[in-house]
């Protein structure tokens, strides 16, 4: 599978890549992912963001998940991501919510957090009690869910339950030691593409600034964050880092790291057994707190 990844994900997720190509690439390897037989999938529109509700399973949903889809703030969406977030509905036992938030280039920041904002709001409104919505999501969406969290904190609204992050971007300026030392073992992502994906989607922002790379936020008053990371990715660090940074700001954080495992490897569920491993984790950890 690492070398399925390397040969096929690698070369199109390039800096010289047109984004419209990495877009189609990813939504056509989309449909190579595994997912619930099982899984509903109704599209929506809430506060103008396209949103697709997904339930899995036979059980009653016991709790929410806003799921924000990764992909560089530049691609990703209902075919890249419905698979995995249905994995996590059917081990959760909740009712997930996928929103299609706005992309850059065409979009650049803070597009994404308005859409994902707006979205949460529209959660609470319609009667979802905070304590039962979980936020979470994988690489770009991940630090996306952390910046949802500082955004929701600082606008008075109340807190989700809890965070899920998998292989969180949380530093835009590529600072993390292990953006060089894992270049050659990472099947996955590079370099490159994450410096050209960064400049798209950050517009005027200054590669620190907080609101586009929250690892430099203030982060204390946030609910418990979970995180996953692969130990062959190069943003390992940027994991590594936020967790320290979470538990310098009194904030409960759990850091997983899977060995041998690459840039979001939960994508690939009932394919990888460590994929199910790490789906099965995020599922104990939402229904401790939600």
């Amino acid at each position: 599978m690492k070398s399925v990844v390397r040969l096929m994900i690698k070369p199109a997720l390039s800096g010289a890549t047109p984004v419209a190509v990495q877009r189609r690439w990813i939504n056509a390897i989309g449909l190579t992912l595994l997912g619930p037989k099982d899984a509903r999938y109704s599209e929506q529109r809430i506060a103008g963001v396209p949103v697709l509700r997904i339930l899995a399973g036979t059980q009653a949903p016991q709790r929410v998940v806003l799921y924000l889809h990764g992909g560089a703030f530049v691609m990703g969406g209902f075919a890249s991501h419905r698979k995995l977030a249905a994995s996590i509905a059917q081990a959760a036992q909740a009712e997930v919510w996928l929103p299609d938030y706005r992309l850059a280039p065409e979009h650049p920041h803070p597009a994404a957090l308005q859409d994902a904002l707006a979205v949460y709001a529209h959660l609470l409104e319609q009667g979802h009690d905070a304590r039962s919505i979980s936020i979470a999501g994988d690489s770009a969406g991940g630090g996306l869910s952390l910046s949802l969290a500082v955004a929701i904190r600082d606008a008075g609204l109340p807190q989700p339950a809890a965070l899920c992050l998998l292989s969180p971007w949380v530093d835009l300026g590529q600072n993390g030691s292990t953006i060089a030392s894992h270049a050659r073992r990472d099947p996955m992502l590079s370099l490159s593409w994450l410096k050209a994906s960064s400049a798209h989607y950050r517009g005027t922002c200054a590669v620190d600034d907080p609101a586009c790379s929250p690892l430099f936020a203030r982060l204390d008053n946030l609910p418990p964050v979970l995180i996953q990371v692969g130990s062959e990715e190069i943003l390992l660090d940027d994991a590594q880092r936020l967790h320290r940074a979470l538990q310098e700001a009194g904030q409960v954080s759990e850091l997983q790291c899977y060995d041998g495992l690459w840039h979001v490897f939960q994508l690939h569920s009932r394919i990888l057994k460590e994929a199910d491993q790490a789906i099965g984790a995020i599922a104990s950890f939402l229904k401790k707190r939600s």
